[in-house]
């Protein structure tokens, strides 16, 4: 029997997809990267997972993982070649169980966040993990490419907010590791070496993830700055105000939120345009008026200060969706505006003016009249530091040309101060090679030699995060 034929066998003929428009998995969001797939193949459990991926191996077939194809960095889709197999983990969708008691929820891969939110919420509790894509994008990808989001000041990315894993190995072999425990000191940490693996090292089915109390207010002001500096030093003052009340601090700059105001006129922006303009988010497990007071007392004093110019503070959570509305909108203004080169980088907070004062310099002198959209989650250190072409110019063909060029720039800068080439979207096919080139010969040969102990035959999402000479 062919390969086709068996996985027919194992998960239905109906689930093995090889013909017709595969467009959805196929091609990643952004449409920077295209392939062929042998095949989709679309599993119903993790034993039925277990199967495909030992037939996989029998036959010497690479495997894809995909959750919502929500990446970024082209770490979910096929490549040319016709010989990968997608293994869509979208029928694994159910939440497995909740444990009040102890703050958990165990769900499966292909479960899309906004609905283990929804289910957390029905039980009076949280999900803190938040992002954009929440609607779209499912567990399983957040965990394997530790995705960060608007709340990770307080909370934490993917990896703090999941307390265990089932797995299956490139081997075909499951290890139910779905311990709800907050305290397992018993060898090496097996999770946190498959969160943020993106798919090379185990292919995860399920998740223990951990819940928290619902605030009893969350409260949510926008204010306009004349300067980073002022964003920073707002920052700093937010912290000693709020304490851990602090879950969200956004930053945008001018540009950023007028490609906002081109593009999607109906949205209202609450402030006139500005240099930055801050999101700040303050929860509250008192009642609304301690928080209110609380978030009162942090723009009065940056007032006081001039750190700030204007403010205006949501008084209803219509008002509160609104703003983070604007926020959430940038990355699909900059993609009806065109192509541009993206860079999710991570800075310390006392590094991020000079790294912007030093790399808009740069950037403008080697390529006059370019826009820089920068924004991002100010309070973790995580800017999305993007850079569109003039105006006038082929997005597409600016892209090509200059691509790599703005990314030396850029990630220069970002190595010299200490910082990351990757906060959140992690590496996939997109900065493999920058990974290569940035990180650390011992790191690397230490990623290799996991990678290679883990899936030795080299069959899980090769040519992914380490390049395909780091794979047997």
């Amino acid at each position: 029997m062919t390969l086709l034929e068996r996985l027919r066998d194992a998960v239905g003929a109906a689930h093995v997809m090889s013909e017709g428009d595969l467009a959805a998995y196929e091609i990643d969001w952004r449409k920077r990267f295209a392939g062929k797939a042998l095949a989709v193949v679309r599993p119903a459990s993790t034993a039925e997972v277990a199967r495909v991926v030992r037939l996989c191996a029998e036959h010497g077939t690479s495997i894809v993982a995909q959750g919502g194809n929500t990446g970024l960095v082209g770490g979910s889709v096929p490549d040319a070649s016709g010989t990968q197999i997608v293994l869509s983990l979208a029928r694994l969708d159910r939440v497995r169980s909740i444990d009040a008691a102890n703050l958990t929820l165990t769900a499966e891969a292909g479960c899309v966040l906004q609905r283990v939110q929804e289910a957390a919420a029905h039980e009076g509790l949280m999900f803190a993990l938040s992002l954009a894509a929440e609607g779209s994008c499912t567990i399983g990808g957040n965990l394997a490419t530790n995705a960060g989001g608007t709340q990770v000041l307080r909370y934490g990315n993917a990896r703090e907010l999941c307390l265990g894993l089932e797995v299956v190995t490139a081997a075909g072999e499951v290890w139910d590791g779905l311990s709800a425990l907050r305290k397992d000191n018993t060898g090496y940490d097996l999770r946190d070496l498959i969160i943020g693996s993106e798919g090379t090292l185990g292919i995860i089915t399920a998740a223990a993830l951990k819940l928290h109390p619902r605030p009893a207010a969350v409260l949510t002001a926008m204010a306009t700055l004349p300067t980073l500096a002022a964003a920073v030093e707002l920052l700093a003052l937010a912290h000693a105000t709020l304490g851990p009340g602090l879950t969200g601090f956004e930053i945008m700059n001018a540009t950023s939120l007028g490609l906002v105001r081109r593009h999607f006129a109906a949205l209202r922006q609450p402030l006139a345009p500005s240099p930055w303009t801050v999101l700040v988010e303050h929860s509250d497990f008192e009642n609304e008026a301690h928080g209110a007071a609380a978030l009162e007392a942090l723009l009065g004093r940056a007032l006081e200060r001039g750190l700030i110019e204007d403010t205006a503070v949501a008084s209803s959570l219509e008002q509160a969706s609104a703003m983070w509305h604007l926020r959430e909108s940038i990355p699909l203004a900059q993609a009806t505006e065109g192509p541009n080169v993206k860079h999710d980088i991570s800075l310390p907070a006392s590094a991020v003016c000079a790294f912007v004062a030093s790399t808009d310099t740069a950037l403008q002198r080697a390529f006059p009249g370019v826009r820089l959209i920068d924004f991002g989650h100010l309070g973790d250190g995580n800017l999305h530091y993007n850079v569109q072409c003039p105006p006038g110019i082929d997005a597409a063909e600016f892209l090509r040309r200059h691509e790599h060029e703005i990314n030396a720039i850029v990630f220069d800068a970002v190595g010299a101060r200490g910082g990351s080439i990757s906060a959140e979207h992690g590496i996939g096919a997109l900065k493999r090679d920058e990974l290569v080139a940035r990180k650390s010969p011992v790191a690397l040969a230490m990623m290799r030699s996991i990678k290679a102990a883990l899936d030795p035959s080299g069959v899980l999402n090769p040519g992914r995060v380490l390049s395909p000479s780091a794979t047997p």
